[in-house]
């Protein structure tokens, strides 16, 4: 089972991405902000293309300093928790975000994936309604996703 994490992020713990040359440069920290959150639907979208089940994702600003998203999403045995878990790594790797901190692939329980600004939970079924993430944090907004197949 992954630890606890509740040390809060700071400006010298940002995720290891770079700003796009089109974001705005008189407000980088709003056009950080934009890349965090398509970074973390990135990862949505990942777990999606990947079977994943009740793929969720959560805004916590304004809840906690710890991250600003959470994705939450469910395989549907440890092998599939694994995979999916391996995917999105790989994947976010490529497009220049590494994992900061990475919990329970061993295991495929529950696999905890910290890049700083966001976490990516995937977890077996009987270990998310356990600890039930969503109801945990009921005082996130949840942020809509495309509707898989949906064109963009």
């Amino acid at each position: 089972m992954p630890k606890k994490i509740v040390a809060k992020k700071s400006a010298g713990a940002r995720s290891n991405t770079s700003t796009s040359s089109t974001a705005s440069a008189s407000n980088p920290e709003a056009a950080a902000s934009l890349q965090i959150e398509a970074l973390a639907r990135r990862a949505a979208e990942i777990c999606r293309d990947n079977r994943a089940n009740d793929v969720v994702m959560l805004s916590l600003k304004g809840v906690t300093d710890m991250t600003d998203f959470f994705v939450i999403a469910s395989g549907t045995s440890d092998t599939h928790v694994r995979s999916v878990g391996e995917r999105v790594m790989e994947e976010l790797k490529k497009s220049g975000a590494a994992a900061h901190h990475v919990e329970g692939l061993e295991t495929g329980r529950w696999v905890l994936l910290d890049y700083v600004d966001f976490v990516v939970h995937v977890f077996h079924p009987t270990l998310r309604n356990f600890y039930q993430l969503e109801r945990l944090w009921s005082d996130a907004e949840v942020v809509p996703l495309e509707a898989v197949g949906a064109s963009t």
